[in-house]
């Protein structure tokens, strides 16, 4: 442990953190000031992190740590327990400690990995919002990004690691002066050389003159040649929109209005329940979810004993609920509605039917537009590269034909270039043998070059046919430019003696004043030292003074923010107190209501058993006089089948059989 705190101690003092810690010091730490030390190295991988724990709270920081320390794959001695958790927010050093000399170790590593995580830790979209075209076109235009990003930061990790050595640019730096000298002196020597010539001005003027119309002439062909392949794409354009038309015209002059009529109709019934029925339906739950979801949330965060203990509160409430509910609905069970459940849930079944229907409509319509568009894309792709329209009936008999004739020679080709193949791997086989031979026949060269002591004479040579070559191709390139270096020369030695004489009035009136004031400016700079002396000694007394200061207020504002936030800690425990009583009565009330219901169930259970047996007895009495109606109406049935035997005499009120 003294080592880890000595490497921690040490670390903190450098750049660039500047502590001034020693191990006393840095021990006797107070839990805030330590939680501050450890955001400030935090900050120094992640400047995001740079902010005064002081002005936040405390759940937030631990959270805020938290999700930095699994980004940067921090893994604790005891794992992330309760324990590790509830030592960071309260800053125990048991806990800070150790994470304090992990960071400090790799600080160069975990800035890498900070930087790299902001741009490759993906962003969790739930599948059902993939659903949508544009989140999804979104998402993948963003998975697109990322990819980009990561092989641009491989490039870039490359090129940082095949850098050239500084000795092979020094070297390069020395030939490049060298062969600077001689082309200076190669220039001197072809200026005394053309200074011989009569009318030599003359001559390079018009040589000039025709290196610059060839540029010309050349850019004028380049041109020329620009806009005759913008020219072929117009015509080309020209005649994929003709293709185009013609094929709308072909299908609007195949159609009738009936059916046009009927299509318009079908879609117009699709689009009305879409819009109508389907596409509100879906607004109004992606409504809910996006509700539902805001308010989660809003709430604050809740840790894992809180939420056991709502857990305990609210499954023996919702429980009784629950059974309540169903005792009310077996209570106030109708045949009617039974008998329309059955009809309810046909109707939910051809719903659900019809929006399974209306969505395979509307994938196959999509489908189908997509292969349209490949289609059209196929066809311009294919008239792009010189292909002909679309073939039907006999053509496509005699394209079949054609085809096939092409497929025997197809086969016979592929038969020559399977027999090339084989030819073609002797022959790399035969090229890997020579050069083994090669790479061997090298090895013997430089094994009898250092046995005769001059090693390395083959390469040299090489290195310098490759100089000469390049030295060659530099003399001819600077030979054509000699006349105009020859022409700047002059003009920079024109312009330089131009104000050489300007500035010689100018610099003998300088001297003069320089002398004057020579005399004047060391006696007032004496003066200024001196001063300059006696106000930095007052300043630095000063400066200890305001760092003492400061120290003590910063220690002063820390005390009062710890006493602030335990202060605001128990007000929030009392208002938890509060609630739980608030909770209790509300309990108390809830129970007063069940046990009066359940009273009165018991009283109309009473009921129910002291009226049953007058119940039963008119019950059966009833059923006797549906068996003796019954009766009476089959005897009368009977007596209308049989021959009449007398009359009947209707009178008000009474009807008479006379026989």
């Amino acid at each position: 442990m003294s080592e880890q705190l000595k490497f921690i101690v040490e670390q903190l003092n450098r750049e660039p953190f500047k502590k001034n810690f020693n191990l006393i010091t840095f021990d006797s730490l107070e839990p805030m000031q330590l939680l501050q030390t450890l955001n400030d190295a935090l900050a120094e991988i992640d400047p995001k992190q740079a902010i005064d724990i002081r002005e936040e709270m405390p759940e937030q920081t631990a959270k805020r740590m938290f999700t930095l320390l699994g980004m940067l794959k921090y893994k604790p001695p005891g794992g992330m327990s309760e324990v590790f958790r509830q030592g960071l927010v309260i800053g125990s050093k048991p806990v800070v400690h150790p994470i304090l000399h992990w960071l400090l170790q790799r600080i160069p590593e975990l800035k890498k990995r900070a930087y790299l995580a902001r741009f490759l830790v993906k962003l969790e979209v739930p599948a059902e919002f993939l659903q949508d075209d544009v989140i999804a076109e979104t998402f993948h235009q963003y998975e697109e990004l990322v990819g980009g990003f990561k092989n641009i930061h491989k490039e870039c990790e490359q090129l940082k690691s095949s850098g050239f050595s500084t000795a092979e640019i020094r070297r390069d730096i020395v030939a490049m002066e060298e062969e600077k000298d001689q082309l200076i002196k190669r220039v001197e020597r072809l200026k005394k050389r053309v200074e011989a010539v009569s009318n030599h001005q003359r001559m390079l003027e018009l040589a000039r003159q025709l290196r610059v119309e060839k540029e010309r002439e050349e850019s004028l062909a380049h041109q020329k040649q620009e806009q005759k392949n913008q020219l072929f794409q117009a015509e080309q354009r020209l005649q994929r929109c003709q293709i185009q038309l013609r094929d709308l015209q072909q299908a609007a002059a195949d159609e009738k209005p009936e059916s046009l009529m009927k299509r318009l109709e079908e879609d117009i019934k699709f689009n009305s329940y879409m819009v109508s029925e389907k596409l509100p339906r879906e607004l109004e739950n992606t409504r809910k979810v996006v509700k539902y979801l805001q308010k989660v949330a809003s709430e604050p965060a809740l840790g894992q004993a809180e939420l056991r203990e709502l857990e305990d509160k609210v499954s023996p409430e919702t429980n009784t609920e629950i059974n309540h509910l169903i005792e009310k609905k077996m209570m106030r069970n109708d045949p009617m509605d039974d008998k329309l459940s059955l009809f309810r849930q046909q109707a939910a079944i051809i719903v659900r039917k019809k929006e399974t229907k209306v969505e395979e409509l509307q994938e196959a319509r999509e489908e189908l537009a997509a292969v349209e568009r490949e289609l059209n894309m196929k066809s311009s792709q294919a008239q792009e590269r010189g292909g002909a329209k679309l073939i039907r009936g006999d053509e496509f008999k005699r394209y079949v034909a054609k085809m096939r004739g092409k497929s025997s020679t197809y086969k016979k080709k592929r038969q020559e270039i399977a027999e090339l193949k084989v030819e073609y791997g002797v022959l790399q086989r035969t090229e890997e043998i020579l050069r083994e031979r090669h790479t061997a026949g090298q090895q013997q060269l430089e094994s009898l070059e250092a046995q005769r002591g001059i090693s390395g004479y083959s390469d040299t040579q090489e290195e310098l046919e490759r100089v000469s070559a390049i030295k060659s191709e530099l003399d001819e390139m600077k030979g054509r430019t000699l006349d105009d270096m020859s022409e700047m020369v002059k003009k920079l030695n024109s312009v330089i003696a131009e104000k050489k004489s300007a500035l010689s009035p100018l610099i003998k009136d300088l001297r003069a004043l320089r002398q004057e004031h020579a005399v004047k400016f060391e006696q007032k700079k004496a003066q200024y030292d001196t001063c300059a002396a006696g106000l930095e000694s007052n300043r630095s007394k000063l400066e200890q003074e305001v760092r003492m200061l400061r120290e003590e207020t910063a220690q002063e504002e820390s005390r009062y923010h710890h006493i602030n936030c335990m202060r605001e800690i128990t007000e929030s425990q009392m208002e938890r107190a509060a609630d739980q009583s608030k909770i209790n009565q509300s309990m108390d009330i809830q129970e007063h209501c069940v046990t009066v219901g359940l009273q009165v169930l018991r009283q109309q259970v009473k009921q129910v058993r002291e009226n049953q047996e007058p119940n039963m007895r008119q019950m059966k009495m009833w059923k006797d006089l549906e068996t003796l109606l019954e009766c009476k109406k089959q005897c009368y049935l009977k007596a209308q089948s049989q021959a009449p035997i007398g009359h009947i005499i209707q009178d008000v009120g009474k009807d008479m059989l006379v026989l």
